[in-house]
């Protein structure tokens, strides 16, 4: 019956780049500039575009540059910088994350220039995090000392697999010794502070030779690991070798039999699982992600980029559809711009291509495409979909945060759909707030579309009333 509830929802939140809100309430509810647990901080995303090459399977916003013009692009960058940083008016950055794109093409000095913006528009404390990713060649590796002395503080290594034959198949430019080498070097610069990315449902794999792969990559990993599936991209290589028979994907049942292998074996490691498809030990979460699942703002700078949902797991498609959808032209923030007098939090989407990006900061500051108020219900959708990513799921304080008259019991206690969901264990509303359970997490992607017409019934329901 669950199954059968969960397709009936599923129908109005086809694949397609729908709204939630597109049956929504146009009244706008502004996010108070008073409220400082909301507007004056924020995290800042700095996309680098940049690669020497495209991988099989990548359709993120990347280009193979035809010339060097890193020295114009990091005076764009430092420029956008300052430019959102003065509009949000945020007093404190409390993250930032150097993401593409390949970042550790780029100079350690450029990375120093930003941060060193950074720091003279706000506050960037000593303690802020401060996050690169690095792809694992040796010229990757040969920087690491140099960005530790720029500033950075924390490493994301995409080692995606420590089997040659995969890393041929994906195109990557390392080879697993590289990803050793890299990532042992990483960890004598910041211990405690390297993250490695993990990519299970590659091509040809079984859940028999991940689980063996995955022992191997935690002897010698640091205290944090990020699992990505492998999801097929119209227009990739990879897309045209599986529909040309090449290659065999392997099956859902399989795919998601693998999730479920990683999070064992991963527990039994010592990682506990805090999101989707992140784990840590010894307090070493993403605290820039976090500001992410927890609703907090965020400023993108850069060309267009989609990094943040880049973060998923076992719901990838889905979240992806449904964040993406006001903003699958680019690069995106979340942030008050108090700077010109508004009132409301904004999504921003940037210029996709770094050429015309690069002409547009020269222009005005900044590259902003496009940008939306959002209505209350929006953020709404937001903060719930992203809470809902983490094992801790949305605490009633900070539902308040966001939603002062409308509670999580308001919305979901009285939904029998929700009932079913509590019953069969797979979803948790109590007095700590809403959360799925150990089993429910793998299924978020089905209990999301029915949890988000809750809450649009809720909101209509409230605003009706009054």
């Amino acid at each position: 019956m669950i199954t059968y509830m969960f397709r009936k929802a599923s129908r109005g939140f086809s694949p397609g780049l729908r709204r939630f809100s597109d049956l929504k309430v146009t009244e706008h509810v502004p996010e108070s500039p008073a409220s400082p647990r909301l507007t004056e901080q924020a995290s800042l995303y700095v996309h680098w575009p940049y690669c020497l090459r495209r991988c099989t399977y990548c359709n993120f916003n990347k280009y193979i540059p035809k010339e060097n013009n890193e020295d114009i692009m990091a005076k764009c960058l430092q420029r956008e910088t300052e430019t959102l940083l003065q509009l949000s008016q945020v007093s404190c950055i409390t993250s930032v994350f150097f993401g593409g794109g390949t970042p550790s093409l780029a100079h350690p000095s450029t990375i120093a220039k930003i941060l060193e913006t950074v720091s003279k528009q706000v506050n960037l404390s000593d303690e802020a995090e401060v996050t690169l990713e690095v792809n694992p060649t040796p010229v990757g590796m040969s920087k690491l000392k140099d960005y530790h002395h720029a500033g950075v503080n924390r490493f994301s290594i995409g080692v995606q697999s420590l089997q040659a034959k995969d890393l041929k198949s994906l195109g990557r430019d390392h080879n697993s010794l590289d990803a050793l080498q890299t990532l042992a070097e990483a960890r004598k610069l910041c211990p405690g502070g390297v993250s490695v990315d993990i990519m299970f449902g590659r091509p040809n794999q079984t859940t028999e030779l991940w689980s063996r792969e995955l022992s191997e990559m935690l002897r010698v990993c640091d205290d944090h690991v990020s699992l990505y599936q492998l999801t097929l991209e119209r227009g990739t290589q990879l897309f045209k070798q599986v529909q040309s028979g090449q290659v065999t994907m392997p099956t859902e049942e399989i795919t998601a039999e693998m999730y479920q292998c990683a999070r064992t074996t991963l527990q039994q490691h010592g990682f506990q699982q805090y999101e989707v498809s992140n784990f840590a030990k010894n307090n070493s979460e993403s605290r820039h992600n976090l500001s992410y699942w927890t609703g907090r703002q965020y400023i993108g700078v850069g060309p267009g980029n989609l990094n943040w949902v880049r973060t998923t797991g076992g719901c990838w498609l889905f979240l992806c559809n449904l964040i993406c959808s006001r903003c699958v032209t680019g690069a995106h923030g979340r942030f008050v711009p108090l700077g010109e007098g508004g009132v409301a939090r904004e999504a921003r989407t940037q210029t996709l291509e770094p050429d015309v990006w690069i002409r547009e900061v020269r222009q005005r500051g900044h590259g902003t495409r496009r940008r939306i108020q959002l209505g209350h219900l929006e953020l709404l959708e937001e903060v719930l979909v992203m809470g809902m990513r983490m094992t801790t799921g949305i605490n009633h304080k900070h539902w308040e945060l966001f939603s002062p008259e409308l509670s999580l019991l308001e919305i979901f206690g009285g939904s029998l759909v929700v009932q079913e969901l509590l019953q069969h264990g797979q979803l948790i509303l109590d007095d700590r707030g809403l959360r799925c359970s150990w089993e429910g997490l793998a299924l978020l992607d089905s209990m999301l579309p029915v949890l988000l017409v809750e809450l649009e019934r809720g909101f209509s329901q409230k605003l009706a009333a009054n």
